[in-house]
């Protein structure tokens, strides 16, 4: 299980970090481009590695108004710069922390747009490689990101959003389309359960969409996010779905 987190800024806090940590397994820690600053990255880490959860470097646009969420035409080149940095920086207080960056997940608009963008994606695939071919990336499966990734010899690591809405292309909604945020817990629960146990999940018109996923993602900012990621991963355990932190028999 992860979720996004450290996506306050200065005096502003998105989210409840602390209690998220206890619940999660995997931690996706903002690096101070879509969100996040200095101090929240250390705050993060050092709870993290606390609590035994793997920290991942959440990358994205350098967006901080638009929280990354809107799409940026980059040069490709400083693109794949801007993610090194952003993985670099984490890297600098996990280590602190006594913990590392143990995998790459891009953020919002880059994460869409990775998805279907050979572009951007080979930066992001550029950028990790440079840095450590042995991070994971974790991605929507069937993705171009994902392909790229394992052409380019990279783990990657399907993930699924049990709070999120899907299209029949297994996409995700976006979010200016009504209902593309689940709320409802019983929904929730009953979504990444069938992630989990059979690799599907019902799209927006019905249809049964394929997701192999192994990782699930619950959004730190979703209203309620801590009872939903408790119900997900109590829903879980009664599936008889073993829930791992990635470095321990997982990814």
């Amino acid at each position: 299980m992860n979720s996004d987190l450290g996506e306050g800024f200065g005096i502003w806090r998105l989210g409840d970090d602390p209690a998220l940590l206890d619940v999660v397994t995997s931690a996706n820690v903002a690096c101070g481009f879509h969100a996040g600053d200095p101090a929240t990255m250390h705050r993060v880490c050092v709870a993290a590695a606390e609590r035994g959860v793997a920290v991942g470097a959440q990358v994205g646009y350098r967006d901080l108004a638009g929280f990354g969420r809107r799409r940026i035409d980059y040069d490709l080149d400083e693109l794949r710069d801007d993610v090194l940095f952003q993985i670099g920086a984490l890297e600098g207080f996990c280590r602190v922390a006594g913990a590392r960056v143990r995998y790459v997940k891009p953020h919002g608009a880059l994460y869409n747009t990775a998805a279907v963008d050979e572009g951007q994606a080979s930066a992001v695939v550029a950028a990790v490689r440079a840095y450590d071919a042995g991070l994971p990336v974790l991605c929507q499966p069937g993705s171009v990101l994902a392909g790229l990734a394992a052409a380019a010899g990279l783990r990657v690591v399907a993930e699924g959003f049990a709070d999120r809405a899907y299209q029949p292309d297994g996409r995700l909604v976006p979010r200016s389309v009504p209902g593309a945020v689940l709320h409802d817990p019983a929904v929730v629960v009953d979504r990444a359960v069938r992630m989990a146990v059979s690799g599907t999940v019902v799209a927006l018109d019905g249809t049964e969409v394929a997701v192999p996923v192994e990782s699930l993602c619950v959004h730190g900012d979703t209203p309620g996010a801590v009872t939903l990621a408790r119900r997900v991963r109590d829903g879980l355990a009664a599936a008889g779905v073993p829930v791992s932190t990635p470095g321990a028999g997982a990814w």
